[in-house]
């Protein structure tokens, strides 16, 4: 029912297999024991961030762009020319990069993945095209024009497609616009359509698509940003548009990027699950902030479950960095809470240096092998029936979300879990009371701990009570049966 996604940054993914086997690796050339790692990690889908053919002027503009440049000398050091490429989500046509391997050999590690139970996901892009895109020539009316006196006014608004004639560059209104794109025009019945061909021409070469910056293409967030210019976008987009696709794939899986609480409009026009920003920033905050999130994960269970969880992805800065100490416990919540759940390149093994999205170079790191252990124990654990198909309830601890310590349960008619968190720098004595408690002994239970150690020394039951010793920064995962053991996981007994 919950996805498993791994986020993989295409070009430096290739490039990185071409250095460790010495020779060019491309899509349809990828060692078998890649494949083989997707598979014991239990992921239902691979996201290939990054397979479209690349914009000559996004390229440009990002050698020359002094704010770029600057990330770019922190994640490397030193960075040569051939070390840049275009932002991969200014697409100047969906059409497989050829130095990737092109269509033909994105269908041959589609099917690949296919034998391992695997799907593919890739990216597209609704706000905005590049510079350089194949329908501007021909059709400027795709995109929102700005008259001169606009221009005269914000003249780092648009672009002078032709002379004296303007085309106002994508933009997030919170932000400055993206410089190597130009912004749609959905108030143009027209635009629907061509970007509704391109939704369909994707969904033809893969089983799912992650929607960039999906909300700022709802009609009222649209009109509020644009319609001054373009005049008024009287039909939502994403309703026909999700439907035209599912009329041919009914299994086709929708993926937005999701912000400003627009998740759940998202969801009622079609998408199977939306990214959960709030969950982010509350468990990604310093100090952690348990409050908002115990209120957050008690939202509608409709809600809820086509919610994607995440610590990390390319937009956002390394788990490992972010979150500090606390990042082994953070990996169990966010795995063990209800929703789709989606992991990012390297971030198993504790990356901690963000590469920015026109690098195609990455800067060597130490892994945290003991992080990439604790992974593949959750993604195990992530695949019971307890956590792909059960409810939630938030426990009631004897600390206060002062303590910055949590807890919840999650059930079926017959399994439990009960997952317990301390984001503090001190340790703590928990104790909980619960129904499922009764009559259980300690060789009923299983436990999962964010630190090596025989954990059941450090907990006490009683009757319907439990007493459970947590270090800093610890989490726990308790699961049980009623009459039998569940244990994927071959944690500690």
């Amino acid at each position: 029912m919950f996805p498993l996604v791994f986020e993989i940054n295409t070009r430096v993914w290739l490039q990185n297999l071409s250095r460790k086997h010495n020779k060019t690796i491309t899509l349809s050339s990828i060692p078998d024991e890649e494949f083989l790692f997707f598979s014991e990690c239990g992921f239902d889908f691979i996201w290939l961030m990054g397979v479209w053919v690349p914009s000559k002027y996004s390229r440009a503009i990002a050698t020359g762009h002094p704010g770029l440049r600057t990330t770019f000398l922190q994640h490397l050091g030193s960075v040569d020319p051939d070390d840049i490429a275009s932002s991969p989500y200014s697409i100047p046509s969906y059409t497989v990069n050829p130095a990737l391997g092109g269509e033909t050999e994105l269908q041959a590690f589609r099917q690949r993945l296919k034998l391992n139970g695997i799907r593919l996901m890739l990216d597209f892009v609704p706000n905005h095209l590049a510079l350089d895109n194949e329908w501007l020539p021909d059709h400027p009316e795709y995109f929102i024009p700005v008259s001169c006196d606009e221009q005269c006014h914000d003249p780092e608004s648009c672009f002078e497609y032709a002379e004296g004639k303007y085309l106002a560059y994508g933009k997030d209104p919170y932000f400055p616009p993206w410089t190597d794109t130009l912004q749609l025009n959905y108030a143009n019945p027209e635009t629907h359509g061509m970007m509704t061909d391109n939704l369909l021409k994707i969904s033809r070469q893969c089983d799912a698509v992650r929607c960039d910056v999906a909300m700022l293409v709802l009609k009222n967030i649209f009109n509020t940003t644009w319609s001054n210019l373009s005049g008024p976008m009287t039909e939502e987009f994403w309703s026909k548009a999700i439907r035209s696709v599912k009329e041919i794939y009914p299994d086709f899986l929708f993926l937005a990027e999701s912000y400003w609480n627009k998740e759940w409009d998202l969801q009622q026009l079609g998408f199977d699950y939306t990214y959960d920003k709030p969950f982010y920033d509350y468990i990604t905050h310093v100090p952690a902030n348990i409050e908002k999130l115990m209120g957050h994960m008690q939202a509608q269970w409709q809600y809820q479950k086509h919610l994607c969880r995440f610590l990390e992805n390319h937009d956002e800065p390394r788990a490992a960095a972010k979150m500090g100490l606390n990042n082994h416990a953070a990996a169990l919540v966010m795995l063990t809470s209800p929703g789709m759940h989606l992991v990012h390149q390297d971030q198993m093994e504790g990356y901690k240096k963000k590469i920015p999205v026109q690098l195609i170079r990455q800067a060597a790191e130490k892994e945290n092998h003991e992080l990439a252990s604790l992974y593949r124990k959750l993604f195990a654990l992530q695949k019971l029936a307890v956590f792909q198909e059960g409810h939630i309830e938030w426990l009631h601890l004897n600390a206060s979300s002062f303590s910055h310590c949590f807890g919840y349960h999650r059930f079926t008619e017959n399994e439990h879990a009960i997952v317990i968190a301390n984001f503090s720098v001190t340790g703590i004595d928990i104790a909980f009371s619960h129904p499922i408690l009764l009559n259980l002994g300690y060789d009923d239970i299983c436990l999962l701990s964010t630190i090596d150690g025989d954990k059941k020394t450090d907990t006490h039951l009683a009757a319907d009570t439990m007493h459970i010793l947590l270090a800093p920064h610890e989490g726990v995962v308790i699961t049980c049966r009623k009459h039998d053991i569940v244990n994927p996981m071959h944690a500690d007994r």
